[in-house]
């Protein structure tokens, strides 16, 4: 059934987002944060990540965010994650009834530790916490927007209500699956990006296909070991929000914090790589929040450290590798 969809950000990811929606003949509203972005936007008729891909009749950009907000169905905050909290706060007032409030960044927020859901639910208290829910999972937004079959998981504190956001998404290109366990789908979310961004430095200092699949698997055992210790399941860190969404990640020439490894381990400096993308790499600023709730949690994350010491503290990409490498042998279970 057709309704209506504030998308708040404007990104590659909420552009593919609001396209998908749209073509599912529900009426969209994409919030964009100035005036002149979303005038150039309804001027283009298209997103610029997403060149050829028109806008419906039925996506409307706007940055009047109360109008954006007003008799929407569902709420979809669409920006990085260290913005959640402040955009969250804005809509908060705004909000007349009790939409779904759906959360599609990945990240740890710095000071707190909390997952994105945590923050959200924080912000907007008891009245709205229950319609809460996580989108996660393998979804490049270009190939979102061009309309290729994707599959992501949809995670609520009530199964019916992760039932809602799968109603709301679920496409021809687009399969939803629901799931109860935020903490679990979060973490593989917000891990993956740091071991996107080792994976990324492997490949740019041009060792191979072993090394790669040695990070994958060992990111995933740091994600499980982190995502369990925080209550998770650990099943669900098998599934597309954590193996799903880490390949991909780790893999994708479409991944921002793959290339931003890529090119660290190819000599760049970290200050000209962020100064020249357009969009944020989250593994950047993840893996600082990262390390310290695996600090705070007592969980060892090696892959985590030695990334956060490249990224913070101007330690070599080779020598980082080496003392991955050499660290002291261990029962691969341990």
């Amino acid at each position: 059934m057709a309704t209506t969809v504030a998308i708040l950000g404007a990104g590659s990811w909420g552009a593919a987002l609001a396209l998908h929606l749209a073509r599912l003949g529900h009426d969209v509203r994409l919030w964009a944060r100035s005036l002149e972005r979303a005038e150039a936007l309804a001027a283009a008729g298209e997103h610029a990540s997403h060149p050829g891909v028109a806008f419906p009749a039925n996506l409307r950009p706007t940055s009047n965010l109360r109008e954006t907000v007003h008799g929407a169905a569902a709420v979809l905050l669409a920006c990085p994650s260290h913005a959640i909290r402040g955009l969250t706060e804005q809509v908060r007032p705004l909000l007349e009834h009790r939409p779904l409030l759906v959360s599609t960044a990945k990240g740890v927020e710095q000071d707190t530790h909390l997952t994105m859901s945590a923050v959200i639910e924080q912000v907007v208290g008891p009245a709205h916490r229950d319609r809460v829910v996580v989108l996660s999972g393998p979804s490049f937004a270009r190939e979102v927007a061009l309309g290729m079959p994707t599959a992501v998981t949809a995670a609520a504190r009530d199964i019916e209500v992760a039932g809602e956001a799968q109603q709301l998404f679920t496409g021809p290109t687009f399969r939803v699956y629901t799931a109860t366990d935020m903490v679990g789908v979060e973490i593989g979310g917000a891990v993956k990006n740091v071991i996107a961004v080792a994976a990324g430095v492997s490949d740019g200092l041009g060792f191979g296909h072993n090394t790669r699949a040695a990070l994958i698997t060992r990111g995933l055992t740091e994600t499980s070991r982190l995502a369990t210790q925080l209550g998770a399941d650990r099943e669900t860190l098998y599934g597309l929000s954590g193996l799903g969404d880490l390949v991909l990640t780790c893999t994708g020439d479409l991944s921002r914090n793959r290339t931003v490894g890529l090119r660290l381990g190819r000599g760049e400096r970290l200050d000209d790589i962020i100064a020249s993308m357009k969009e944020v790499a989250e593994g950047v600023r993840n893996t600082r929040s990262v390390r310290d709730l695996a600090a705070n949690a007592g969980v060892e994350m090696p892959i985590t450290e030695q990334m956060y010491l490249m990224l913070y503290e101007g330690k070599d990409a080779r020598l980082a590798v080496v003392d991955l490498m050499t660290r002291r042998p261990k029962a691969e279970r341990d």
